[in-house]
């Protein structure tokens, strides 16, 4: 696993996770490590937090989750003792939507016990982000932002300037896909999601790297061109 991570810039890496191909992310500074979302299992999670930790020598922190779909939550329940981030009103779905959220990994192919494992000691965000909030890692800053709703209510952004010799990077959540059509289920807001990824152009620039949920890193120009597609798709400017 831990040869699978791929840097993107100095002190930030991500890695596509196997079976469902969501991206989870992490961000070193000199206090801690931020991990952006966390796989589909208990056991991913702890995977995750364990190799970054033998990566970076510094434990996991912060824990930002981009929305709330099982592949991108469900392994914060080996997070316990970390602070984690979402963007607000996602802590309620989370709490009282557990039925669903567990037999929607089951849908997909999750084991049923590790599904309902990973439901029933599932942490939850502390922090709800509104509109933008900067969480440090030492010297090192980080912000969050709320720019949905969009491919679903709750989705979040994570920004990540760049350190020296090294791109911004700007993890998009499911709200950019490169391995395939981005998905547009039943919690998601069509009629908003070409406004989500303007501003996700605008957070990073043209110059950053897009960190898709599922897929290949991509340019700022693969970003407008499915805000193109999309716009067209659900008739909206």
């Amino acid at each position: 696993m831990e040869t699978d991570w791929e840097e993107l810039s100095p002190g930030v890496v991500r890695r596509r996770m196997p079976g469902w191909d969501e991206t989870v992310g992490a961000v070193a500074g000199e206090s801690g490590v931020l991990v952006v979302d966390t796989g589909a299992t208990l056991g991913d999670g702890a995977r995750v937090r364990r190799h970054l930790h033998e990566r970076f020598g510094q434990p996991v922190t912060h824990v930002a989750l981009t929305h709330p779909h099982f592949d991108h939550v469900l392994g914060a329940s080996a997070f316990a003792g970390v602070e984690v981030y979402g963007a607000v009103g996602i802590e309620d779905l989370l709490v009282h939507s557990k039925d669903g959220l567990r037999e929607d990994a089951v849908r997909h192919g999750v084991d049923p016990r590790e599904a309902a494992e990973a439901v029933d000691v599932l942490v939850h965000p502390h922090h709800r982000v509104a509109g933008e909030l900067t969480v440090r890692l030492g010297g090192r800053e980080v912000l969050l932002a709320n720019v949905g709703p969009a491919h679903t209510a709750h989705d979040l952004a994570v920004v990540v300037p760049g350190a020296p010799g090294g791109p911004d990077v700007v993890f998009c959540g499911d709200l950019v896909e490169e391995s395939g059509e981005p998905q547009a289920g039943p919690d998601s807001h069509p009629v908003h999601w070409p406004a989500a990824l303007d501003r996700l152009l605008a957070l990073g620039g043209e110059d950053a790297l897009y960190v898709p949920g599922h897929g290949a890193v991509v340019d700022a120009a693969f970003v407008r061109a499915q805000r193109g597609v999309l716009a067209e798709r659900f008739g909206v400017g």
